[in-house]
């Protein structure tokens, strides 16, 4: 009998207990990565539902969106764009500010990484407060994208991410929920 995805994807995700402070349980998918039939599976899920759609771009936030992001625009033969922090791109960008528990930051993408109108996944493992998901949208509509979707492996429910890209009209697929941090 073959494991469900979740079921796979959980056996393959390590928690790691107070990381990065105490409280925390860190969702580390680095051994999701790490392990090709999880991975494959993780990869499948999220393409699934666009499998056949013209979708143009999978953006991919800064850092492991970026692994899946490549990976889920192979599979759907579309471009993919990443979303930095301010400062890593070397051609014209846009910007834009968010917040974090402790301050301000900035992400930024090439000003012509997505034409106007064109159709855009957005691509990050875990969904948590949104605040950064959130940003990401923003600055994609800044530029005209048509967001069809943003897909995390996971989603912190109780942390509110979620919700607050469906406030924007931002459909949010996730694989497996971890209640609690």
């Amino acid at each position: 009998m073959t494991p469900s995805i979740e079921e796979t994807l959980l056996s393959a995700i390590r928690t790691i207990p107070d990381y990065p402070k105490p409280g925390i349980l860190f969702r580390d998918i680095t051994t999701l990565l790490g392990n090709a039939r999880a991975f494959r599976r993780a990869i499948d899920e999220l393409v699934h539902p666009y499998a056949g759609e013209k979708v143009g771009k999978i953006a991919g936030i800064e850092a492991r969106g970026f692994i899946l992001g490549g990976a889920i625009a192979h599979q759907l033969s579309a471009g993919f764009v990443p979303i930095r922090k301010k400062g890593k791109l070397p051609h014209e960008t846009v910007r834009v500010a968010y917040s974090l528990e402790y301050g301000l930051d900035e992400m930024e993408m090439h000003k012509d990484g997505v034409a106007p109108g064109e159709k855009v996944i957005l691509v990050d493992d875990l969904i948590a407060t949104g605040g950064t998901a959130e940003a990401a949208v923003k600055l994609l509509r800044q530029i005209g994208a048509d967001i069809v979707a943003a897909c995390f492996i996971i989603d912190l429910p109780d942390l509110g991410g979620r919700k607050k890209l469906e406030a924007l009209n931002v459909p949010v697929r996730t694989l497996i929920a971890f209640d609690g941090h």
